[in-house]
């Protein structure tokens, strides 16, 4: 069942990743966002005007650099970095000392955001293809890892907290932005393909997405920012089962730490 999420999520993103720009079908469950809602989801008006032409594809679901912290030098990881955005972003702020690395699984948004880092002259950021439950990166080698609205399609939670735990030096941080369920969702709505790729279908619920950053190491585990998502919700059909799901998620923002010492 793994191995299917990941084709299908990898299909529809790789899709998205291919079109011009990024907005066909991006509001109509192919994809967590849609492409005019930076501000809505918590980017400044300078974030969305610093953003390579190509990079924004509307797929996130907040803005994790807002409770960050990022500092000039420091080592920033991005759990599915699709087109870059939040990497292109990060790289101004940890400066010419600092280096942003963004993973993903899907090889047309490696190649699309590599294309932007060699546009715009990107020299502190680099992509590589892997996926986040087997991070291409070190032990303890990143200072941040920061994550938007991806760990929710993964088949392997815990697995994704353990790896972003591994790659973090200790007294690292990670701030994520992703959707957790409020209540359970009914069984027809957890198998819906385009609920799922959507982001809504594979969210957990809000305590267990926390107990699993917990369980894998992580202390003051703390929900910082917090909102409701109807973003791409209009493009379903009114009374639908499926636009009704939008009513039990959220938008979180979570901050974690990896201890300075071993327990």
């Amino acid at each position: 069942m793994s191995d299917d999420i990941r084709t299908v999520v990898r299909e529809k993103y790789g899709a998205l990743a291919e079109s011009k720009t990024g907005d066909a079908g991006c509001c109509g469950g192919a994809g967590c966002g849609c492409g005019d809602v930076l501000q809505e989801i918590g980017y400044t008006d300078a974030q969305a005007a610093a953003i390579p032409e190509g990079a924004n594809l509307g797929l996130g679901c907040g803005n994790p650099l807002a409770h960050a912290g990022t500092r000039p030098g420091e080592t920033v990881l991005d759990l599915g970095s699709g087109a870059g955005i939040d990497c292109f972003l990060a790289a101004r702020e940890v400066g010419e000392r600092g280096r942003v690395i963004g993973v993903d699984m899907t090889p047309s948004m490696i190649d699309r955001a590599r294309a932007s880092a060699a546009k715009g002259g990107y020299s502190n950021v680099e992509f590589r293809l892997g996926e986040i439950e087997h991070l291409p990166v070190a032990d303890a080698s990143v200072d941040l890892v920061i994550s938007n609205c991806v760990i929710n399609l993964s088949p392997d939670k815990p697995g994704v907290f353990r790896e972003a735990f591994r790659a973090l030096t200790p007294g690292g941080r990670m701030l994520v932005s992703d959707l957790v369920l409020l209540r359970p969702l009914a069984p027809e709505l957890q198998k819906s393909v385009d609920l799922y790729v959507g982001c809504i279908a594979g969210a957990s619920l809000e305590q267990d997405y926390l107990a699993m950053m917990r369980e894998a190491g992580f202390e003051n585990v703390e929900i910082v920012d917090r909102s409701g998502y109807t973003v791409g919700a209009d493009s379903l059909p009114a009374g639908g089962v499926e636009r009704d799901a939008f009513d039990a998620v959220a938008s979180v923002k979570v901050r974690a730490w990896k201890p300075r010492q071993a327990p």
